[in-house]
């Protein structure tokens, strides 16, 4: 679904794209090429076809845009937690003193594994 919104949303943008290239700041663009008033679109109807065709691509990006963000997978092996949280949770404490066996071994042979011999 993520991928297929993605897609979505990359054809929105070319569009949006191509249809704000199209429009000309000072209100001519596509529309100042139609002089006579007779034809199907006109040159007020060309301007709110393009302003209507660029708030209408602006909110469809916006909404796939959330979807998409709703549809990402979360990775469910940390369950919700971030690798920042679990890295601070498994941290080793710099002021605690390592535990370092100190004593006498008490199987009867010295620290070295030889044999004592006998008197």
């Amino acid at each position: 679904m993520y991928i297929f919104l993605s897609i979505l949303i990359l054809v929105v943008c070319v569009l949006l794209g191509l249809i704000v290239l199209v429009q000309n700041s000072k209100g001519g663009g596509l529309a100042a090429n139609f002089s006579a008033s007779t034809q199907i679109m006109g040159v007020r109807r060309t301007n709110d076809f393009l302003e209507k065709a660029t708030w209408t691509l602006a909110i469809a990006l916006l909404v796939l845009s959330i979807a998409a963000s709703l549809t990402i997978s979360r990775g469910g092996s940390s369950a919700g937690r971030s690798a920042i949280e679990d890295q601070i949770q498994n941290a080793v404490d710099p002021g605690e003193v390592p535990k370092i066996p100190t004593g006498v071994p008490t199987t009867g042979q010295p620290a070295g594994g030889a044999e004592t011999p006998k008197k």
